[in-house]
């Protein structure tokens, strides 16, 4: 065989090589954009369940609309922040009593005695 045969083989297996290359790598671009796609989608999916979870379990603040300032703590005293805790851990909770009472309602379960006598309570 002359020897520019063996160079003609030489560029054909090279060429050969990176067409296959090539063709791995568009194989690989394509798959990674559409488990990109697939991952775009279930995120537009999720962030519109969760939305609308989030409505859906809005609570309506019971005694009256929060008018503080993020960032006021830095400059309140201890006793004004223990106050602010406590007013909203209780109103946290008659919220939760609240949601359990009309839960059940619509249920159409019995409601506990104690969560009754705490709605007469405060109402």
């Amino acid at each position: 065989m002359p020897w520019w045969s063996w160079i003609l083989i030489w560029m054909a297996l090279i060429a050969l090589s990176l067409l296959f290359m090539a063709f791995l790598a568009w194989k690989v671009w394509r798959g990674a954009s559409a488990v990109l796609r697939t991952a775009g989608d279930v995120s537009d999916e999720r962030t519109a369940y969760w939305d609308a979870a989030l409505e859906r379990a809005k609570v309506q603040h019971v005694t009256e609309p929060r008018t503080t300032v993020p960032g006021s703590a830095v400059f309140a005293t201890p006793e004004k922040m223990k106050d602010d805790y406590l007013a909203a851990k209780e109103e946290r909770r008659f919220a939760r009593l609240q949601r359990r009472v009309a839960r059940r309602k619509e249920r159409g379960q019995l409601q506990s005695l104690r969560d009754i006598q705490a709605l007469q309570d405060v109402g």
